[in-house]
């Protein structure tokens, strides 16, 4: 493979921390990686040394002859005057643009409905952030480097931008360089992974999956006492390889390896233990929306007659375009606007608390220091059954000791965020809403947070555009779609995506004449929704059997893995009857595990009704 651009010796000092310390590298045509590490750690600083945004302190960075290069910075750099389509093509005529099929497809994926004479000023932060992507993406460069490329996008968006990036360049041609704390973004993309940390970059092969794999084995080889790390890494591993059956396609890393690192880690969620909590500290009902209608000044409701009922413990994932009212649903949960017609009920102990995507909630105390603020609430806490100080709490997600002594003011967002996530917790709610919690964190603070929220009795509610921690933190996602219900998704955020790229909108339906058939005449719920055909009765049967059959072809999964071990154990010592009955054995279990997929599909379809 052809090299494309090269660092040797890179070292940048911000005062008296170092960054980068000779730091040597290259991106070769064909390279497809993606850049972790801990927010302030250089990922963002290395970016710009290979774009050439910025000089570094010692060392140099060099470039094939002729090289194009395209870099999205974080920072929106359009200019706000500008009307959407001169900010993307310039003066270029429109049959100049219109006859580039890669700028067809660029348009078509990510501005399609943003108005082209709109000015960019009065863009919302999500059709800005397209504007810009819009805007790199259709020149024809051979490197192209995006920092944070999925802030602001909802999940369709991301999964647009995904397939393209897969697709943009031959295999063996063209270079991508990311950063980004979405984690599926980086399974579904990138080859390789660059790890920035304590001023060097470690490189590895495959995606995030295989990087947090290989990361643990790095650390149980060498003896790091890295304690916190490696178990929040086997959890997430843990839950990579027991996915749910039929909503995502398998992890895309050395299978083998990864199950005889996790076999004796438990369950990320003790889920029966932690119902039994959840229903102790909120009794029977939770919030209940009956018959909710929303709408703003003259326009088309947001919900239309939706019917949305919270259990005690569960867990609901959220997702919607930007506008389909996804925090507005959230206010509505937590009280803070009233319904246009409909009734909220809400249990008596119910002690809600909502993670907004501002975090404005911490500037009164912008003078108080990290542990200041969290010991002003309380000094010991409860965390999965163990009792833990205040310092112990603030260092699981991620203050060092120096670091909780830092006043607020001086914090970055992602610190900000992981604070008044604490803060909340602190307050002990019952009910926690999360809106957009990913928000300026970086994957091992994501780690941390899911961790801290797996021993967590309460309802709870996220709203986000990270798929990875929609299916790692929620039982059950649902959906937005725009036309004022709500859908239950049995298959997850990949059934969204199927929805949305076959239609399943209100102006489909209302060319074709037809409702979709899980909108049907009833209002949709948050438990699996009331449609024609399937009481509620029914359909609370059903969610029940979805839950029962995962546990049973879990059990028939080890059994044949069991199963598999035994006959490969026949077959080296050659006893060949053995290995006959084992044969025909692990092909009953196997048939079994077919019958019960079945029925796990036909109840999933009654759930979703």
């Amino acid at each position: 493979m052809a090299h494309l651009l090269g660092a040797q010796n890179l070292r940048v000092s911000y005062g008296t921390r170092t960054v980068l310390d000779g730091v040597s590298l290259g991106v070769d045509d064909g390279d497809r990686i993606g850049m972790v590490g801990r927010n302030g750690d250089g990922k963002s600083t290395l970016m710009r040394l290979l774009a050439l945004e910025q000089s570094p302190d010692e060392g140099r960075v060099t470039q094939r002859g002729g090289l194009r290069v395209g870099y999205l910075n974080q920072v929106d750099v359009l200019d706000g005057d500008l009307p959407v389509g001169e900010a993307i093509v310039g003066d270029a005529a429109d049959h100049e643009w219109a006859s580039n099929p890669l700028v067809r497809e660029v348009m078509g994926g990510l501005v399609e409905e943003v108005d082209w004479h709109a000015k960019v000023s009065s863009l919302s932060g999500g059709q800005r952030r397209r504007v810009a992507l819009a805007k790199l993406l259709i020149a024809d460069d051979d490197v192209v480097m995006l920092d944070e490329p999925t802030n602001h996008l909802d999940v369709e968006g991301v999964a647009w931008l995904a397939r393209h990036l897969k697709t943009r360049w031959r295999a063996n041609q063209g270079g991508l360089l990311l950063v980004t704390h979405d984690r599926w973004f980086l399974d579904e993309v990138c080859t390789r992974t660059w790890e920035v940390h304590d001023g060097v970059v470690d490189p590895f092969d495959g995606g995030y999956a295989a990087y947090t794999l290989a990361r643990v084995e790095r650390d149980r080889t060498a003896a790091v006492v890295e304690n916190k790390r490696q178990q929040l890494a086997k959890k997430e591993l843990a839950w990579l390889r027991r996915g749910a059956p039929a909503r995502t396609s398998k992890p895309k890393f050395r299978i083998d390896a990864a199950t005889a690192l996790i076999n004796d880690v438990p369950e990320p969620r003790d889920t029966v233990a932690l119902a039994k909590m959840a229903t102790a500290r909120l009794g029977k009902d939770v919030i209940d929306l009956e018959d909710v209608s929303l709408g703003f000044d003259g326009n088309a409701p947001l919900f239309d007659e939706v019917t949305l009922r919270l259990a005690p413990g569960e867990r609901v994932g959220i997702v919607g375009v930007n506008g389909a009212g996804k925090s507005t649903l959230l206010r509505l949960l937590d009280g803070q606007i009233e319904p246009t017609s409909g009734k909220i009920k809400r249990g008596k102990t119910v002690q809600t608390a909502v993670l907004t995507q501002e975090v404005t909630e911490l500037e009164p105390l912008a003078e108080k220091r990290v542990i200041e603020v969290v010991n002003d609430e309380k000094s010991r806490f409860e965390v999965g059954g163990k009792e833990i100080s205040a310092g112990q709490l603030v260092e699981q997600l991620g203050f060092t000791q120096q670091k909780q002594w830092t006043r607020i003011k001086e914090l970055s967002g992602g610190e900000r965020r992981r604070l008044q996530l604490l803060r909340l917790l602190i307050g002990e709610p019952n009910v926690l809403m999360l809106d957009e919690p990913t928000n300026d964190l970086d994957t091992d603070t994501l780690a941390a947070v899911e961790d801290l929220l797996d021993g967590w009795p309460g309802t709870l509610v996220v709203v986000s555009h990270d798929r990875y921690l929609l299916e790692r933190v929620t039982d059950h996602q649902l959906a937005l779609l725009g036309d004022g219900r709500i859908r239950f998704l049995p298959g997850g955020v990949e059934q969204y995506l199927e929805l949305r790229e076959g239609g399943d909108t209100a102006a489909q339906r209302a060319a074709t004449g037809t409702n979709s058939p899980a909108a049907g005449d009833q209002p949709a719920q948050g438990t699996p929704s009331s449609a024609p055909g399937h009481s509620e009765a029914e359909k609370r049967e059903a969610r029940k059997s979805v839950n029962r059959l995962e546990k049973q072809m879990g059990k028939l999964d080890a059994q044949v893995a069991e199963v598999e071990h035994q006959m490969a154990a026949a077959s080296e010592a050659m006893r060949f009857d053995e290995l006959k009955a084992l044969t025909a054995k692990a092909g009953e279990l196997r048939a079994a595990h077919d019958d019960l997929e079945t029925e796990w599909l036909e109840a999933a379809e009654i759930a979703e009704g």
